[in-house]
């Protein structure tokens, strides 16, 4: 495994050269060649945690000043995603490959993971400075749009069930193969939130007021707590969502052991009541207190035997039940509204069309010569030997979901259950696993 890693050197090389992209350059050369210097930052960086090893991977960001480099490339996605894939879909858009497009769903993801798993420390939320503020607004965004789709349960669950199938085109596949990915990021937002409230005494008064006043995170947290999105009840089984897998809990002590979710969601929701300064700024009325009281059904002994630190909220609760809501305050407050997204929107109002069909025409309609010479940077990027190391959970069959125990042979990218489901998923596979395994026959020769 250690000659797969990135040295410090590299890493610093990667970090320095992280740069913004506007809209249309996005599937381009030179933003892809960006893509996989995150991934393999990424990879390093979970690396370094769980070995316990020095992150430098961290330092190299706070220190070049990368921090809001990594929230812009992240909000220009998300646009990318919300205004020009439409677009694309509108087009009846249909390549031959959609690895392509799928690279910029995952790039998302990619950043997302990279700053969940740096934004523990608090240098790294100071880096951000303003773009903060656009980050808070971002995991808002995608944790009211994951409560939205479960709030109808059976929808939401078909969102997950659904199976592939060999009547849907490329692009019904990808977009299956998406929502996995999107409830994912909605997750990992929860986390990034948590990290933020962790160190709220060493940030500027207008982020709390941001989470506080203008998103009520108070609120919308509570909310996750009497409706986890993450737990799926049914007559005879509980399913809990944590590291990137549905489990079903097999015993009722399993079902009540908080998850990473879970944990982080009470986390959160500690500092926002219990720091000193958020209880100044709040601005506490009856239709708030009256949500965040409802916490306290939910606050059993097994919950605080976990999480001993919310005996502490317990008290503040019972204290909250008797007191009445002060005054609303009327001081003049100067908010800075986050301003990166709005930059970004601006500037491409209009385009989407046009920058879609250019963008089909070229970056995701890629020639077998093309592909050919990015084969091996795909390969090199998602080492899958890196990646099984990281995987807790056993692979699924990418046809049905079952657990997988074959690999094809070539590429060794795509798990199966058994040799059916290998087959019928053969003629959407064959384009993707000829280059792969071709070039790295090729590269093996060379050697």
């Amino acid at each position: 495994m250690s000659e797969s890693r990135i040295s410090a050197g590299e890493a610093e090389m990667y970090v320095d050269s992280l740069r913004t992209f506007e809209i249309q350059e996005i599937g381009g050369n030179a933003w892809t060649r960006q893509h996989e210097y995150l991934e393999k930052l990424n990879i390093q960086a979970i690396l370094n945690v769980s070995a316990d090893e020095d992150e430098f991977v961290k330092s190299f960001l706070v220190s070049h000043a990368k921090v809001p480099v990594l929230i812009t490339d992240l909000l220009s996605t998300e646009i990318w995603k919300e205004k020009i894939f439409p677009e694309l879909l509108d087009m009846k858009f249909e390549p031959k490959t959609t690895f392509p497009l799928y690279m910029v769903f995952y790039h998302e993801a990619t950043v997302v993971n990279l700053l969940e798993t740096t934004l523990f420390y608090p240098e790294m939320c100071e880096s951000a400075d303003d773009s903060l503020l656009d980050l808070i607004d971002y995991c808002y965004r995608r944790l009211v749009d994951i409560i939205h789709r479960h709030e109808n349960k059976e929808n939401f669950m078909a969102y997950f069930q659904e199976k592939p199938s060999e009547e849907n085109s490329n692009m019904e596949d990808l977009q299956n193969q998406v929502k996995h990915l999107e409830f994912d990021i909605a997750v990992k937002t929860i986390s990034i939130l948590r990290y933020i409230t962790d160190n709220l005494n060493e940030l500027c008064l207008i982020i709390q007021s941001r989470l506080l006043n203008t998103h009520d995170l108070p609120v919308l947290l509570v909310r996750l707590v009497e409706n986890p999105p993450w737990t799926n009840r049914s007559k005879d089984t509980t399913s809990k969502y944590y590291d990137c897998k549905w489990h079903k809990m097999k015993s009722r002590e399993e079902e009540f052991k908080l998850t990473k979710p879970e944990g982080q969601v009470w986390i959160a929701l500690f500092h926002l009541l219990m720091n000193s300064s958020c209880q100044q700024k709040y601005n506490l009325n009856c239709y708030r207190k009256d949500i965040i009281l409802k916490l306290r059904s939910y606050m059993t002994e097994v919950l605080v035997d976990q999480m001993p630190i919310l005996q502490e909220m317990q008290r503040y609760l019972e204290y909250l039940a008797h007191m009445e809501p002060p005054a609303i305050k009327k001081d003049l407050i100067l908010e800075q509204v986050p301003q990166i997204r709005e930059c970004i929107l601006k500037k491409t109002s209009g385009k989407w069309r046009k920058i879609a069909a250019k963008q089909a025409a070229s970056y995701f309609s890629p020639s077998e010569e093309t592909i050919q010479t990015q084969a091996k940077r795909w390969a090199e990027t998602y080492n899958m030997d890196i990646l099984d190391e990281l995987i807790k959970e056993p692979a699924r069959c990418v046809v049905c979901g079952q657990v997988a125990e074959k690999r094809c042979s070539r590429c060794r990218n795509e798990w199966y259950c058994r040799r059916q489901c290998q087959v019928s998923h053969w003629p959407k596979h064959k384009n993707v696993c000829d280059v792969v395994a071709n070039d790295e026959l090729s590269s093996s020769l060379k050697v």
